[in-house]
């Protein structure tokens, strides 16, 4: 029997197991961290399907680690299940699982009906939604001796030509996250305002300052931000305030190099207010880097005309954890298109409406299959794998450049 025919075949006797998953994930959103009830029922789902599962696995408790097979390469599926705050599963990171299942259970199968060695491993990520969940995998070893590691996003379809319902090599933007606290001094705005050193007139100034900048950077870059505190009474005045800025930019070296001249502005506000200031750094994200050979042989493993390589290429913009694991291996990050309208990109409730379709179920489930024939090529073709390593190194060498 053709490992197509295995793979087929053990997705229709899985198919209930992973459409049960679909619906439990999407009619339970957690947030990042949170995803206990998705912890769970991959652990007891693929206990049950008799595979030895590591809960809590690499030190996060909602994370999880199933593996088959021994020696050779290894192939890592990635399950993102968080959700966002107030509009549920608007990222559809439901069909990642879904998808990620599909692939493991399906290529899992082929490994263990053939004589070749190798591994595949299926690995819950949470708290891709600004929790920087991949970051803690990676630092923990994860992907330490990964040959591979894919995964697939859904994303608007009505941005999506009309015969196309998938695009394979995505790139997406590097993301400096930074939250920048600002100190002055308190004082009685009416009886004392000439006491007063005024937190709030810095964070104004370095909003202006930013909004200048944008003027001088590159069409492709962003800078977005936020005032997460700014001031308790009008008539006091404010001593401490603080914002949270997103600086992105095509490569990691180029969102650091774009973040010093947002700095500046931060630095320059606090100078001419006789502020203090001081940056904290959170989970920033490496650029999206997808290996071409292996987005070639999604492309291939795809029905015919249905993926496309690389357009539209704003198909999903913004920044992913994702991106840093392809730092540490060969990535995959293609994109599915689900039913949505006018207005109802990621992140809008009409999304998170869409995702939970029997429709879009189905689609992250012919996209794990296809997931899993190029996990199958990773694992079972030497000249393959090879030459997707070498791109890799001389890829690595590039992004060290800011290339």
């Amino acid at each position: 029997m053709s490992s197509r025919n295995i793979m087929d075949n053990e997705i229709t006797a899985q198919l209930t197991a992973i459409a049960a998953i679909n619906r439990q994930i999407h009619s339970n959103p957690e947030l990042a961290y949170e995803e206990h009830k998705a912890h769970a029922a991959f652990v007891s789902t693929l206990e049950s399907l008799g595979f030895d599962v590591t809960p809590h696995a690499f030190g996060q408790p909602t994370s999880f680690s199933a593996e088959v097979g021994t020696g050779g390469r290894l192939v890592i599926f990635n399950a993102e299940y968080d959700a966002l705050p107030g509009i549920g599963h608007a990222c559809g990171h439901n069909l990642i699982a879904s998808s990620a299942l599909t692939a493991f259970l399906a290529l899992a199968a082929v490994l263990k009906s053939s004589s070749i060695p190798g591994r595949v491993r299926l690995l819950g990520t949470p708290a891709e939604e600004g929790g920087g969940g991949k970051l803690k995998l990676i630092a923990a070893g994860a992907y330490q001796g990964a040959s591979a590691s894919l995964m697939v996003h859904p994303a608007p379809g009505h941005n999506l030509p009309p015969s196309i319902l998938g695009v394979a090599h995505v790139r997406m933007l590097a993301n400096v996250k930074m939250r920048i606290y600002f100190t002055g001094r308190e004082s009685h705005a009416a009886i004392a305002p000439w006491d007063g050193v005024n937190a709030l007139d810095a964070v104004c100034l370095s909003y202006n300052a930013i909004s200048m900048l944008r003027q001088q950077i590159r069409p492709h870059e962003r800078i977005h931000g936020v005032f997460r505190s700014a001031g308790d009474r009008p008539n006091v005045t404010p001593a401490n305030c603080v914002v949270e800025y997103y600086v992105r930019s095509d490569t990691r070296a180029g969102a650091q190099r774009l973040w010093q001249r947002v700095l500046k502005c931060f630095e320059g506000a606090a100078l001419a207010t006789g502020c203090e200031v001081r940056c904290e750094e959170l989970n920033s994200y490496a650029d999206v880097r997808p290996s071409a050979k292996l987005c070639k042989a999604y492309v291939e493993a795809m029905e015919e005309g249905t993926v496309a390589y690389d357009e539209p290429r704003d198909i999903l913009a913004g920044s992913t954890d994702m991106g840093d694991v392809c730092y540490e291996c060969p990535g995959f990050h293609g994109v599915f298109g689900i039913a949505t309208k006018e207005g109802e990109a990621n992140h809008t409730h009409g999304f998170a409406a869409a995702a939970g379709t029997d429709e879009a179920f189905a689609r992250a489930v012919e996209c794990g299959k296809g997931m899993a024939e190029v996990g199958w090529r990773v694992l079972s073709d030497d000249e393959f794998a090879a030459e997707m390593q070498s791109d890799w190194v001389l890829d690595m060498k590039l992004a060290a450049e800011g290339k």
